[in-house]
């Protein structure tokens, strides 16, 4: 089959479109998808960069998001069948630690992503375990494949950050920062669903026009304003309720500095690094809550598949690129020139 592959670690000149072999059989649990589309996130490029765990063995297909068709089903599989049009929920645990037994299968002591620990999604098939896959919920109008593809990381990292880690409540204020992104677009639709005010910043005033015909009750240059300063006049010195941070060095400082006391931030990335300082007199006495949140649970994916179908949290594509042109692809997302998810068509 042919798939997106990187030959080595250290960069995008990596990255080449080759022939592997097809995805193995499935096994008890298991199932074979016959993927459509493949869609990026920002994982991809740390993952082509080098990351501490990553697979080391080369050819090493990427991606873990992607959406469609189980091709073939192995032992006791009974909630689909071959056929079925089916997205992918990237983050696979053993389903057996104590973790996943409390429910918290993103906590697994065996827990791994596909495309950065195990063979991704920009091929032709990868098989799974059954508890990764889930119906593409009927709309109207319909989903596309890219759409699909889109869904499964950001929202469902976006969800458990905003309603399960920070639990935003109706007629708090959130500040999101980077609206261009996955995580931040999709944040912003669930904190407009629960009844949030949202403050959102990004470095391009066309991103910010589009974050507000998406809801965004405040938008904010990040390269010509003064973050901190404009939040904090907005709230009258008093600061937001809540802060979802995935940018890590370049935010942190203005991020504490946005925070009420008693306030709460949600970090899920550092795509600016990952270092950040720290005053604890600060935290203590602030009384802020400082969280880290990574993908989520079953329950939490059942939840926001159920909400796509109730047509809430439809996800946004950017652009969509053939297999051939995957380098492109990388390399808009490495701009920072995306508003929602770049996906990657598998059947052109």
């Amino acid at each position: 089959m042919r798939a997106a592959v990187l030959t080595a670690t250290g960069g995008l000149d990596h990255i080449q479109i080759t022939d592997v072999p097809d995805a193995p059989a499935p096994r008890a649990g298991e199932v074979r998808v016959a993927l459509r589309a493949a869609a990026l996130n920002h994982l991809d490029l740390f993952v082509a960069e080098g990351l501490p765990g990553t697979a080391e063995r080369f050819p090493h297909i990427v991606g873990a998001d992607g959406a469609g068709v189980i091709e073939s089903v192995g032992p006791q599989v009974t909630t689909v069948r071959p056929g079925d049009r089916v997205m992918l929920n990237p983050g696979i645990s053993d389903y057996t630690c104590e973790f996943c037994k409390a429910g918290e299968h993103s906590l697994c002591i065996n827990y791994r992503l596909l495309g950065e620990h195990l063979p991704g999604t920009m091929a032709g098939q990868v098989t799974v375990p059954v508890h990764n896959v889930a119906r593409i919920p009927a709309v109207d109008p319909g989903l596309s494949w890219a759409e699909a593809a889109a869904f499964s990381l950001v929202t469902l990292t976006a969800w458990r950050m905003v309603v399960t880690r920070a639990q935003l409540q109706a007629g708090e204020t959130a500040l999101i920062w980077g609206i261009g992104g996955g995580v931040s677009l999709a944040a912003l639709r669930i904190a407009k669903l629960i009844g949030a005010r949202a403050i959102v910043t990004s470095s391009s005033d066309a991103k910010l026009a589009a974050a507000s015909q998406l809801g965004a009750d405040i938008t904010l240059n990040h390269r010509t304003q003064e973050v901190a300063k404009e939040v904090r006049a907005l709230t009258n010195k008093r600061g937001v309720d809540v802060v979802i941070e995935n940018v890590g060095a370049a935010t942190w400082e203005n991020s504490l500095r946005c925070l009420r006391r008693g306030g709460r931030l949600i970090s899920c990335g550092a795509t600016s690094g990952p270092t950040v300082h720290l005053d604890l007199r600060r935290m203590f006495w602030h009384h802020w809550t400082l969280m880290g949140s990574t993908m989520g649970n079953a329950a939490e994916y059942v939840e926001v598949v159920r909400r796509l179908g109730q047509g809430e949290l439809r996800p946004i594509v950017d652009r969509v690129f053939p297999l051939a042109q995957t380098r492109d692809a990388y390399e808009r997302l490495q701009r920072a020139e995306q508003l929602g998810k770049i996906v990657i068509d598998l059947t052109s």
